[in-house]
């Protein structure tokens, strides 16, 4: 039995659907991922990056309010959201060559 994405605290529909469309199927996924490695997978899959995002999802995995996240854990959370974003998203990819990487065709 799975767990729907959208049962844990802060996360939605909207939020549901972009996991989905990563490849993440429910909320046992989100957690055996982790929060740096599901939100890396959504930006591969395009997913556009947002720091507030970043920090709702982790929040959401310690089931604690979005709004928990204060002074020196958001700073460090920052961090990590710009290092995982440099890694993770391309801007410059086309939506044409993303739907050729969701097919499984790669730049070789």
């Amino acid at each position: 039995m799975s767990t729907p994405v959208s049962s844990l605290r802060n996360l939605g529909p909207a939020f549901e659907a972009s996991c989905t469309k990563a490849g993440i199927h429910s909320a046992e996924d989100l957690r055996e991922l982790g929060a740096d490695a599901a939100y890396a997978k959504l930006l591969a899959n395009g997913t556009r990056p947002h720091f507030i995002g970043y920090y709702v999802l982790v929040m959401a995995l310690q089931g604690r309010p979005w709004n928990d996240c204060k002074g020196a854990e958001k700073k460090a959370l920052r961090v990590k959201f710009d290092a995982i974003k440099t890694a993770s998203f391309d801007p410059e990819t086309s939506e044409f060559e993303r739907m050729m990487n969701l097919i499984g065709i790669r730049e070789g």
